[in-house]
């Protein structure tokens, strides 16, 4: 029944994420502001709060400014980081449309477990340095390995 409690919807994810962005950008975050962000109804946000705040992961008070509390930061950082590994994925990797990209990575954070994420970030990591590369994953040193076209080149290049 716990664990229950602790469940967050994605709507709710996505308030954390947005209060995060609020924070980060103007140094805290009003209802208002989130009702913007969000392009949803002040009663929406209303609802969402206090919602999220049954579960301990803001503080809020009518009229008064939004926090996360320290288990409603970790988990933002962690719904953006989400965000960002598949953002980066869509745009650097696949070469996706930015606008498409945001859109997608919106819809899909919510559903990509931690361990696959690793798998996307690091998958980008490769790319950015070996682009053209030929990747294998090492659950080992949960990294991606493989030959990099340059490095082929400059070993021709010496032979």
């Amino acid at each position: 029944m716990k664990a229950r409690k602790n469940r967050l919807s994605e709507s709710q994810e996505d308030y954390l994420e947005a209060i995060y962005h609020i924070v980060r950008g103007k140094g805290a975050a009003r209802a208002k502001d989130i009702a913007d962000r969000m392009n949803v109804t002040s009663a929406s946000v209303t609802g969402a709060l206090h919602a999220l705040e049954r579960k301990d992961l803001v503080n809020y008070a009518p009229y008064d400014i939004v926090t996360l509390t320290p288990a409603g930061e970790q988990l933002a950082e962690r719904v953006v980081k989400r965000h960002e590994a598949l953002y980066n994925f869509f745009v650097k990797v696949l070469t996706v449309d930015v606008e498409a990209a945001e859109q997608c990575a919106c819809r899909m954070e919510h559903a990509v477990p931690d361990d696959i994420l690793e798998r996307f970030v690091e998958f980008v990591r490769f790319m950015e340095q070996c682009p053209g590369g030929s990747p294998k994953w090492d659950g080992g040193s949960h990294s991606f390995t493989g030959m990099c076209p340059q490095d082929t080149a400059r070993s021709k290049g010496k032979a």
